[in-house]
């Protein structure tokens, strides 16, 4: 690998198959990236975000300054998605906490080729 090269692992799983928290489900106070929306990379799926997502849930941090927020932030406004960390609320839709994805393996719905 090269310096600077980024490198993406991810592992595309079908539609009936996507990944759920299994957490308490309490995540007032949490925070998440809301964006402009985007459209889901899967072929031929109609999902469009407006958050920073895996397998369509909303990616929550429980510190509104967790590197890893910041870091995911960076990415959406390095592609031109105007993010922002907003307090997460449930009329937001599902969730899952970032931490919990990445135990999962941060499983994701598609892949853009």
């Amino acid at each position: 690998m090269e310096r600077g090269e980024v490198v993406l692992e991810h592992a595309a799983v079908e539609d009936q198959e996507l990944w759920q928290d299994a957490g308490d489900g309490d995540f007032e106070g949490w925070f998440c990236v809301r964006t402009d929306p985007f459209p889901c990379p899967a072929d031929g799926c109609s999902f469009i975000a407006e958050f920073m997502t895996a397998a369509h849930l909303i990616l929550l941090w429980q510190e509104s300054d967790d590197p890893n927020l910041l870091r995911h932030a960076a990415k959406a406004r390095d592609v031109g998605r105007n993010p922002r960390v907003v307090g997460y609320e449930t009329a937001f839709g599902p969730c899952a906490s970032y931490y919990a994805w990445v135990a999962a393996g941060r499983p994701v719905h598609g892949v853009r080729a």
